[in-house]
């Protein structure tokens, strides 16, 4: 394989001359429907954590195994580049998940409605252009640049789909890895058998925390991203559960007022509501600063890649009969010009793209969204065939994409509320776009060292995006509408009620739903209103909660706002930005940084453990380090995939229905039967279950 590989002289593994099958139906029915499995758990990951992890190299092996083991069903053993076209079809669901979770949720905590509708609409027009992008570009960053952009998912992708074709694959890895993770989970999140977020307080440190989410989607996480992310997105944990929230509780415990931006006095705050009140607002700005800060340090090799992708475009659109050989055929440039110009058209008529009634703005959105989103759809495959998906800035990206639009609708005079919605949409297609444009790179280099035909895969790549769209908001959806939660409210405020949507109070009657933004007087949020509209419950959306915190989402809804309704404490954010300029000039990864001071603690230290394993087996191997298709790596693909499956099965035990509820009584049989630190030790039994797996894999034992 490494000679396959080779930049020097480069032939790929399929010939020219040979056409094996390739575009076939099944291919596209198998990989729409792992593109479906893998996009849902993305989503589910992406609220919690905010990031995803490439699906390219589970789905391939997923796909081998499959046509190996089905192959009289299946029609008979599929070619390597059918293989190929499942995992490039599968993997749009994730590149969609992850642009779509980081963004639309934000809605909800701005009191909007999230409706499917808009979810489909803006994940189409964004997973579409991300590809129309992407293609003029392939020869440039794909073909002229094998050897300088290595695209490490990609390349890692095309070594399974070769040792497949010549050598079987290590798919069980896959599977085990995905039944411990929903076995792990099944006692965890739905039997309850014992605590999933063990904690403890360190005495003599106020208002301290350390807490692990015992999730194996968080640990597999973890492994894939390595030790030192892991470790560095831990640090930032640490630096805000045990040195900032203490620091906050100790000298404003004798405050006699509330500080801003909270209501109540800092003696009566738990160190999540610290959290929530101050720490989100200082991880926000310091999420935004390095986000920002990785644009900057990739902006010469953006103009790099502007100028050679320039002079590339001229050489695709020379005219005349189409003589190349099968293996440098793309999508014809009059195909993708066109496509790009009815998707301008499109865009126009969304009103979702609107800020102001008219055509003309509405052109005038879809125009900024087609240079925003060619501009940062470069971005991010050139940064992804440099560092990988997992080191790929979309959400800084996204955040650079709405403010641009936000100064832009204050020089308008679009500023206030109704304006937030219209800003967040543009900045969500073109986050989707950057997002799968990475994505579509890394199939582009697969196929292209396998020996696939361009125009087959970019098809392929179209047909995952329209079938993973139609899923990705139903999901968001459930996780929303199924973790659910009524609180008590005390606002003397009469709102609205949507006509139609009703839910029952703590009381136990039936109140309105009214969703309130931009008021002064109520935070921005969903409400139950009796008849006369007056607030009488808070609906605590499933969004924005502890079970799909969304910190992506609630970093952009906190921008938006921040910049068209001025109601951000720019204090506390700028302590955040100036953390992680700091960060960078020491050399600490700021973005990292930035996340793990942003997320709960709870969530960081899973994911730290899984960076371990990864480390105690590259000190075991020596100074080869597993590679992204290794062992360690497969299996801990099977626990997030495994993890989230079943933590998305297990949203649905928190619906409001009887029989659900019913269910999830009977189901929870043990719950607080163990003590948490069983629980731990168990979940620290997968670490090590993960690093034997590498280990003795490697050694072929």
């Amino acid at each position: 394989m490494s000679q396959t590989l080779a930049p020097a002289k480069f032939t790929p593994y399929v010939a020219d001359q040979q056409s094996p099958p390739e575009l076939t139906l099944r291919a596209l029915v198998v990989g729409s429907l792992l593109g479906v499995v893998f996009g849902a758990s993305s989503v589910y990951l992406a609220l919690r954590v905010g990031l995803t992890v490439s699906a390219s190299v589970p789905i391939a092996v997923i796909s081998i195994t499959l046509f190996r083991a089905f192959s009289r069903a299946l029609g008979g053993r599929a070619s390597i580049l059918e293989n190929c076209v499942v995992q490039t079809t599968g993997s749009a669901g994730e590149s969609i998940a992850a642009g779509v979770a980081f963004t639309l949720p934000a809605l909800v905590l701005l009191g909007f409605e999230l409706d499917w509708t808009r979810t489909l609409l803006l994940s189409l027009c964004g997973g579409v252009l991300g590809v129309l992008m992407m293609i003029p570009l392939r020869r440039y960053l794909i073909v002229k640049e094998h050897g300088t952009l290595t695209y490490p998912e990609g390349t890692a992708c095309a070594e399974v789909l070769v040792a497949g074709e010549e050598r079987g694959t290590q798919a069980g890895l896959v599977f085990t890895g995905l039944f411990v993770g929903l076995a792990f989970k099944l006692v965890t999140a739905v039997h309850r058998l014992w605590s999933g977020v063990p904690e403890f307080h360190i005495p003599g440190l106020k208002a301290s925390k350390v807490a692990c989410d015992i999730s194996p989607e968080l640990l597999g996480v973890g492994y894939i991203i390595g030790y030192r992310s892991s470790a560095v997105m831990v640090g930032g944990g640490l630096l805000s559960w045990l040195v900032l929230i203490p620091a906050i509780a100790l000298f404003g415990d004798g405050r006699a007022a509330p500080l801003f931006p909270a209501t109540t006095l800092i003696a009566d705050m738990s160190p999540d509501d610290l959290w929530g009140r101050y720490i989100r607002y200082i991880g926000a700005g310091a999420v935004a600063a390095g986000g920002i800060i990785n644009l900057i340090k990739a902006m010469p090799t953006i103009l790099d890649s502007f100028r050679a992708s320039f002079r590339d475009l001229r050489l695709t659109g020379a005219g005349g009969p189409d003589n190349r050989p099968r293996t440098e055929r793309d999508i014809p440039i009059s195909v993708v010009l066109g496509g790009s110009l009815l998707l301008t058209l499109f865009m126009s008529f969304l009103p979702q793209l609107r800020a102001v009634p008219g055509l003309g703005v509405a052109v005038i959105s879809a125009l900024a969204i087609l240079v925003f989103g060619f501009f940062f759809s470069v971005v991010s495959s050139r940064i992804t065939g440099e560092l990988g998906s997992s080191s790929n800035p979309v959400s800084g990206m996204a955040i650079a994409t709405l403010m641009g639009t936000c100064l832009v609708f204050i020089l308008f005079g679009w500023t206030g509320h109704a304006y937030t919605a219209a800003a967040l949409s543009i900045g969500t297609v073109v986050c989707i776009a950057s997002s799968n444009a990475g994505t579509t790179s890394q199939d582009l280099k697969t196929s292209f060292i396998v020996g696939g035909t361009p125009w087959k895969q970019q098809v392929a790549i179209i047909v995952g995006v329209v079938t993973s769209v139609l899923v990705i908001g139903l999901t968001i959806q459930a996780l929303n509408r199924n973790n659910r939660s009524v609180q008590e409210a005390a606002y003397d405020v009469v709102l609205q009620a949507t006509a139609g949507e009703t839910q029952q109070g703590l009381d136990g009657l039936s109140y309105g739903v009214a969703r309130a933004g931009g008021l002064d007087v109520i935070p921005d949020g969903t409400y139950l209103v009796d008849e006369s509209g007056r607030v009488r419950y808070r609906l605590q959306e499933g969004i924005g909660s502890d079970k799909a915190p969304a910190p992506q989402a609630t970093l952009m809804s906190l921008v938006i706002k921040g910049i068209l309704t001025q109601q951000l404490p720019w204090g506390l954010v700028l302590l955040g930005v100036f953390t992680s300029i700091l960060m960078e000039i020491i050399g600490v990864p700021a973005l990292a940084f930035a996340v793990g001071m942003y997320l709960p603690l709870e969530s960081t230290t899973p994911i730290f453990l899984g960076g371990l394993a990864r480390k105690a087996v590259d000190l075991r191997r020596g100074d080869e380090a597993e590679s992204d298709a290794g062992p360690g790596v497969l299996y801990s693909s099977g626990l997030v995939a495994g993890g989230s499956i079943m933590g998305l099965a297990a949203s649905f035990l928190n619906y409001p229905s009887e029989t659900v509820a019913a269910l999830a009584k009977t189901l929870a049989f043990g719950r607080e039967f163990l003590p948490a630190g069983v629980g731990f030790a168990a979940f620290c039994g997968i670490a090590y279950l993960t690093y034997r797996t590498a280990i003795r894999t490697e050694r072929g034992t």
